[in-house]
């Protein structure tokens, strides 16, 4: 009894507190309930009495309050504290990870008239055709939404009534209510040059025939995840963009847009940004079907977000991987999706995190320090593997963690998925200085070569916001060494420089 009078005296802050620092970590009452509930079902709060807490209805019991902090890895005296910092009670408004944006000056450069005369030069000398530009203006524009389109969610929701698990047979029954006749085709890998003369493998999956009739390849039948993604995206045209709507041929491998990239006109045209749009709005749309955002979320929370969870829905890891960017609280996410010896075939950076060398094109020497690379030569394929980097953005050091896969797609090419997050943003919400910390850990690397065993310090702070977040795999990284990476050679952090040549 007489802790819980001790509790209202001091009880003064304490919903001002839990509200504020589960908005700094990007938790809905929702999440936060949950995550209590796995750690202390008996003493947990509701979703309502949370509510009330938060707004000085209700002061919560010790057992309570101890749930409480140990899901935001605080001691109880911080709750109680009746004399707090303002930093301490405020969350944060609009901070996001990475690169962030500056004003373009003279702004008469950028009117629209300039703008066409000059983009079709640019696309000339760059050496891109104008439906890659498209899909490069599409993710400028998802990267700055940070991949949120409820709009779309919302269709996914309504046709798939937020069912994780779809089957095949799930899939094939929403087609036909569509109006859409599945037939099947059979067309062996066929091997074409990449950029660097190597061969690689191409397979067309499936493609759509007017009025309403999917083709899928029988190849499509050893491998299920691919199978209903390919049915997924095509029920998101006919959803979407009409059963009679043209669209893009689906494949694994390279790309018929890769594959006559030299044919094709450098001067973007409504029909290729309808194409591009069309092609996004369907991939997002089979994502949010196969991984619909609520149960998703709940289901990678249960799990510490590890990759495996595909298994348990029969996804394949790149869905999975990709709607983690989506499904997750935190904002701060990027994708990566690596070809050998160094293409990235996709790319999402919701928190900014630069290109490991400017563009998505292949090239010689991409940094070799970066996750997605190292795990390209990879001897074990579908092993993962956790890496914590740090990487110069703007002049400072930025931690980042991520898990990377090495996979193959249906024409049997190796490739490399890589799912990340900025964690400077989770330390600064944790009332610590994430600069300060990342310029620590720099030097460290620096004075060791460039990669060096982590503090016991820094990684029990660390530690902590793993816990937080509850993503299994930052734990996995931190008890690994740390790596500096680099977006340039000409700015590689280590000494001697990794790009450093005898002249």
């Amino acid at each position: 009894m007489r802790s819980e009078q001790s509790l209202s005296r001091k009880s003064h802050f304490l919903g001002t507190k839990i509200r504020n620092l589960r908005k700094r970590n990007h938790l809905t009452m929702e999440d936060l309930s949950a995550r209590c509930i796995r750690l202390n079902p008996e003493s947990a709060p509701s979703v309502s009495y949370l509510s009330m807490i938060e707004r000085g209805k209700r002061v919560p019991s010790q057992q309570m309050l101890e749930v409480i902090a140990a899901v935001f890895q605080k001691e109880i005296s911080w709750f109680l504290d009746e004399m707090p910092e303002q930093e301490a009670i405020t969350p944060e408004k609009g901070r996001r990870g990475g690169i962030s944006g500056m004003a373009l000056e003279p702004g008469f450069l950028f009117s629209q008239d300039i703008l066409q005369i000059a983009i079709p030069e640019m696309l000339s000398q760059t050496g891109i055709s104008g439906r890659q530009f498209a899909h490069l203006l599409i993710r400028a524009h998802q990267e700055h939404h940070q991949n949120h389109f409820p709009d779309l969610e919302r269709v996914a929701e309504e046709i798939g009534n937020k069912q994780l698990g779809l089957t095949v047979d799930d899939l094939t029954a929403l087609l036909k209510k569509q109006g859409v006749k599945i037939k099947w085709f059979d067309e062996p890998v066929s091997l074409a040059l990449d950029d660097m003369g190597g061969r690689s493998g191409r397979l067309t999956t499936s493609y759509f025939e007017a009025p309403g009739t999917i083709f899928l390849n029988k190849a499509l039948k050893r491998q299920t995840t691919r199978l209903k993604y390919d049915l997924a995206v095509h029920l998101g045209h006919s959803v979407l963009h009409s059963v009679d709507a043209s669209r893009s041929p689906l494949s694994a491998g390279r790309t018929r847009i890769e594959q006559d990239a030299d044919n094709l006109l450098t001067t973007p045209n409504p029909q290729d940004i309808l194409h591009a749009w069309r092609d996004f709005e369907a991939s997002f749309f089979a994502g949010a079907l196969l991984c619909p955002k609520v149960p998703y979320r709940q289901l990678l929370d249960q799990h510490g977000y590890e990759i495996s969870v595909h298994q348990k829905i029969d996804v394949s890891p790149s869905v999975a991987m990709r709607r983690m960017t989506v499904a997750s609280p935190y904002p701060h996410w990027h994708y990566f999706d690596a070809y050998a010896p160094g293409k990235l075939k996709a790319v999402y950076r919701g928190n900014g995190i630069p290109l490991p060398w400017g563009n998505m094109r292949q090239v010689k020497d991409p940094c070799q320090h970066w996750a997605v690379f190292r795990m390209i030569n990879a001897k074990v394929p579908g092993e993962s593997s956790a890496q914590l980097s740090l990487l110069n953005v703007n002049g400072e050091p930025r931690i980042y963690c991520c898990e990377s896969l090495q996979v193959a797609d249906l024409a049997g090419n190796p490739h490399v998925l890589c799912a990340g997050i900025d964690l400077n943003p989770a330390i600064d919400a944790q009332d610590g200085n994430a600069l300060e910390l990342a310029r620590e850990l720099k030097q460290i690397c620096v004075d060791r070569g460039g990669s060096a065993p982590i503090p016991l310090a820094i990684r029990k702070r660390l530690q902590t916001v793993s816990r937080i977040l509850n993503i299994n795999w930052i734990e996995r990284a931190i008890a690994s060494d740390a790596r500096l990476i680099c977006s340039r050679g000409a700015v590689c952090p280590r000494d001697p420089s990794c790009y450093h040549t005898d002249e």
